[in-house]
């Protein structure tokens, strides 16, 4: 996996939400990236920063601090640490750099549509040129034709599109006054698709993909059950034609038979499109059959990182082996033996003088720990 191109790379993600003078750190100092074509499994408990993270990635929230590169682009950049920074600041020099950063933070924000755009258009050029210049008569017209539109699309084309979302609820994230074929033909109307007959064949393309039929795209949001409307949201994405999609656990609020449907399909669409996938679950026992690497969170920081089965097979932090102490199986030998870990971070780690951080244990296996911890697991991998 680490020879492959990184799609997505997030440094240093903090979103903090303020509500009078309490501050509340959702996410806290997260770092990680996922490469083309993987799926990243983001586990952990209700309220550890799971799905805030995914919706940062995306720009629904203003980051509080921190950078998002999504191919090699920066698309998200935090600028109000920097800004107190900045206030609080009496060195004239720092300030002046703090000043800059804030600047560069801004302009690359602004401009990332721009520059992928440019990009997009440099890629078009070099491909069909060559092509045109050898060819000749009619494959000459039709190649000058392909060149025009592909030309439009990479002017048009927005950055921020390339990654997609599948949320959480099934049932509020559809808009009710909408029918199926408005709801998932929406992002291609935004991106200034008029031709009815075009968007229609799109629409119905999705919703045979996603195991629904061309009649159910006249219909409304509240006449399909829970794993249907879970299967819109898939094809909303999917039309969009993304590189990264974004799902936010999606198939907790359906049933387990349901569950398995919508995993095969996601598997499925991988293969078929080459999608990367940010996946975001609490069933670890899903994230382990469906993720190449996984990501553990807890209170608003990352504490584990390593392959699927390195994970499952060597948890190093406390929390992970708490969080796989928990996965039920359907052995009732093993689960009347089975004995649940509990996690208490205050009797776990004294980080009163000796502060935590992330570092590497082992090749991709990254923990978050001391200096006394990292000496304690490194004794005990050298033991092993």
């Amino acid at each position: 996996m680490s020879e492959q191109e990184t799609l997505l790379r997030v440094e240093h993600l903090c979103q903090y939400f303020k509500a009078g003078s309490f501050v509340t750190k959702a996410v806290d100092d997260v770092s990680f990236d996922i490469k083309k074509g993987e799926v990243f499994g983001l586990v952990g408990e209700s309220g550890c920063g799971k799905t805030t993270t995914g919706r940062s990635i995306i720009k629904l929230y203003n980051i509080t601090s921190g950078d998002v590169y999504f191919k090699g682009i920066r698309i998200c950049a935090g600028t109000q640490k920097l800004k107190e920074e900045l206030k609080a600041c009496k060195d004239p020099q720092r300030a002046q750099e703090l000043k800059k950063q804030i600047e560069d933070a801004k302009n690359d924000q602004k401009n990332c549509d721009k520059m992928y755009s440019r990009k997009l258009q440099e890629e078009t050029r070099a491909k069909y040129e060559p092509l045109i210049e050898k060819a000749s008569g009619e494959e000459k017209a039709k190649l000058q034709a392909e060149y025009k539109d592909a030309m439009r699309k990479a002017k048009n084309t927005r950055l921020v599109t390339q990654i997609q979302m599948i949320f959480q609820d099934p049932i509020a994230s559809l808009d009710p006054r909408m029918t199926v074929r408005e709801t998932i033909s929406e992002g291609l109307v935004i991106q200034g698709e008029r031709d009815k007959k075009v968007l229609d064949e799109k629409v119905y393309e999705m919703l045979e993909l996603v195991g629904l039929v061309r009649e159910h795209a006249s219909r409304y949001p509240h006449e399909f059950s829970g794993g249907q409307r879970q299967r819109i949201g898939v094809a909303r994405a999917i039309i969009m034609n993304p590189e990264l999609i974004i799902a936010d656990e999606p198939v907790s609020a359906l049933d387990v038979s349901v569950q398995a449907q919508v995993i095969n399909l996601l598997n499925e669409l991988r293969e078929r499109f080459g999608l990367t996938i940010l996946f975001i679950a609490h069933d670890l026992s899903v994230v382990k059959y469906f993720s190449d690497r996984i990501g553990v969170m807890y209170f608003g920081k990352m504490v584990e990182l390593a392959d699927s089965d390195e994970l499952f097979a060597h948890p190093l932090h406390p929390y992970t082996r708490s969080l796989l102490s928990a996965i039920p199986l359907p052995d009732p030998i093993y689960e009347k033996a089975r004995k649940r870990i509990t996690y208490n971070p205050l009797a776990e780690h004294d980080y009163t003088v000796d502060k935590p951080s992330f570092r590497e244990v082992r090749p991709g296996h990254f923990v978050q720990c001391n200096e006394a911890e990292y000496q304690r697991i490194m004794s005990q991998l050298a033991g092993k």
